[in-house]
């Protein structure tokens, strides 16, 4: 992506991430990008962010955490009133199953190198609400546009479940999360399991001639709406899934007998898909699937409460069901074809696009990237610069500034061209500052005995090696080369 405007939302997480914040920073100011930042509240903050970010009309949203705030992020866009932004991820959160579906790594830097090497790709999402509720006193009249909450979590980009795994969520510690991770959900599960039953299921979806359909109806232990493949970062519970085929997947685990059911709950807890029990599978764009209203629900790995869709009255209403199992809900998933425009890098190979990839390749990369052996041989016959001499290394050595490699990209601004990221001093203090390297045509490489080196040799530069760096640089840690001797 060329020049763009984009707005950076980040999770703080205990500080692990602003603490990568500089480096993400210095690779997209590289790329000619002009990022403005905010970290992220509790509550609705991040949706009211996303929002105002899409309204004033930036090129991109990024969210820097895992798949809830990428979740909110994805709302607060939706509910914009224009939609031309594009929605990306820098991933920084527990499980990050967006980032892994379309192949981005779960290292910032490498992470940010990628995400200017993305296209904006129209992606279908889904979206629930609470289609049925028996109304409490005084508001059967009341149509349900007037009964509806609003501004609420409604949309999803992964999957969304009803079951055991929304049970667990409601469960799991945020500190300990932020701690140690997956490991705070397993022990969720852990305590929960034992409280876990089969509920009552009916799934409908439109027939031929539009009219309701009941599809299947037993009791179930687990329901998952699948936009996407990835159930956690292990199986895939839904593995037709496409991202831009107009439908939604829904898969039900069945109850079956003690032990079979106890063998599935293990399945989905410890792999993350249903074992060899009973399930049915069912494609459709449009779903009502009704449960009772002790059900939790959770969309894109977190937990959303019920009365969270539900106006004032009605949560009213529902706080006055006793018990909660004798009160059936009626969710409406719905598919929302080509909603939303998320960055997708030039790498990913498509397997979630029905049609393929259908990408264009990225503009610095328009040629196949050559390996190192055949650099050294261009680099051997390079007449395109001069020798230098040994008092210009010297000097250049001597004032330039050192920089260790950390990890090598594309710069989509024009072929050919790389960025640099990496570490190096800083002058006043000594510690180490993230910054990043902008190799174009007007650099000159070379090696430490002053013979030149081509500027394809920039891309070959393995994490870890060592350059030696002439150019001013910026306040975001943008140092535009001049002049480069590669040590190592």
């Amino acid at each position: 992506m060329k020049g763009k405007t984009a707005f950076l939302i980040i999770n703080p997480r205990s500080g692990k991430n602003v603490a990568k914040l500089n480096d993400v920073i210095a690779v997209l100011a590289a790329a000619g990008w002009k990022t403005d930042t905010a970290l992220k509240g509790l509550g609705r903050h991040t949706r009211r962010l996303a929002r105002k970010a899409a309204e004033a009309g930036y090129d991109l949203v990024i969210g820097y955490g895992g798949d809830g705030t990428l979740n909110q992020i994805v709302n607060g866009v939706m509910a914009a009133k224009r939609r031309r932004s594009i929605v990306g991820v820098i991933p920084g959160g527990t499980a990050n199953v967006w980032a892994h579906e379309i192949g981005i790594p779960e290292d910032p830097v490498e992470a940010s190198l990628l995400l200017v090497n993305s296209a904006g790709r129209k992606i279908d999402l889904g979206h629930v609400e609470v289609d049925f509720l028996p109304p409490p006193p005084g508001t059967e009249g009341l149509e349900k546009k007037e009964r509806l909450a609003t501004g609420g979590r409604h949309h999803f980009l992964l999957m969304a479940g009803l079951g055991i795994d929304a049970a667990i969520l409601r469960r799991v510690s945020r500190t300990l999360k932020q701690r140690v991770g997956e490991a705070a959900v397993a022990l969720a599960a852990v305590k929960e399991l034992p409280s876990q039953h089969a509920f009552p299921t009916e799934i409908r979806s439109s027939g031929a001639g539009g009219e309701d359909v009941v599809r299947w109806r037993g009791e179930a232990l687990q329901v998952i709406v699948g936009n996407t493949r990835r159930y956690g970062n292990i199986g895939e519970m839904t593995p037709e899934a496409f991202i831009d085929d107009g439908v939604l997947d829904v898969c039900v685990i069945t109850a079956g007998d003690p032990l079979t059911t106890i063998e599935q709950i293990l399945s989905i807890l410890l792999h993350r898909k249903p074992g060899h029990g009973p399930s049915e599978y069912f494609q459709g764009a449009h779903f009502r699937i009704s449960v009772p209203a002790s059900v939790g629900l959770q969309l894109d790995g977190s937990r959303v409460k019920v009365k969270d869709c539900l106006a004032e009255s009605d949560r009213t209403g529902l706080g006055q069901a006793e018990p909660p199992e004798a009160v059936m809900v009626t969710y409406r998933f719905d598919a929302m074809p080509r909603a939303l425009r998320m960055a997708i890098p030039y790498t990913y190979d498509g397997a979630l696009f029905e049609r393929g990839s259908g990408r264009k390749r990225a503009p610095a990369s328009g040629q196949p990237r050559p390996d190192q052996g055949a650099v050294r041989a261009e680099a051997r016959g390079s007449g395109d610069a001069q020798h230098q001499a040994p008092e210009q290394i010297k000097a250049l050595l001597q004032h330039g500034r050192k920089v260790t490699v950390v990890a090598v990209g594309p710069n989509p601004e024009r072929e050919g061209i790389c960025i640099v990221a990496g570490q190096t001093s800083g002058r006043k203090t000594g510690g180490p500052r993230p910054v990043a390297v902008r190799i174009d045509h007007n650099t000159t490489l070379f090696r430490p005995t002053g013979e030149p080196l081509p500027a394809a040799f920039a891309a070959e530069l393995p994490a870890g090696s060592v350059i030696v760096v002439e150019g001013k640089q910026s306040r975001r840690g943008l140092i535009r080369a001049k002049r480069v001797v590669v040590m190592s």
